[in-house]
């Protein structure tokens, strides 16, 4: 598994408002299309230069084309990543004030100490 990989998608999606709409209408087709394109460049690096070798783990492209962020907890993607994404991908389906960061405190409320590791 690639924590720096799903943390490195989380990260770019979450800063380009059209990546955002994107994978919130076409999860799966946002998921291969990053992968594919995306996910071999290097971060803040404006030179054109990329690796060749990055790729999702099965259950990590898994829970990205499916939104399950309660998995991608399990697999140590970062909260704080995973949660501005889904903010800004699903707070505007609530009325209720901060009703999405309710969800999302809910879903993960049966996690206890230790989380799972966030290291990369």
């Amino acid at each position: 598994m690639s924590r720096y990989l799903v943390d490195k998608f989380l990260y770019t999606v979450d800063r380009d408002p059209e990546l955002v709409e994107r994978y919130r209408e076409d999860p799966r087709g946002t998921v291969a299309w990053w992968e594919s394109e995306r996910a071999n460049d290097l971060l803040n690096c404006h030179s054109g230069e990329a690796s060749t070798w990055l790729r999702f783990a099965d259950d990590e492209r898994d829970a990205l084309s499916t939104h399950d962020y309660v998995r991608l907890f399990e697999l140590g993607a970062h909260p704080f990543l995973t949660l501005t994404l889904f903010i800004a991908m699903f707070e505007r389906d609530y009325e209720e004030p901060l009703g999405f960061q309710k969800q999302y405190a809910e879903r993960l409320s049966g996690f206890t100490l230790p989380y799972p590791d966030i290291a990369t």
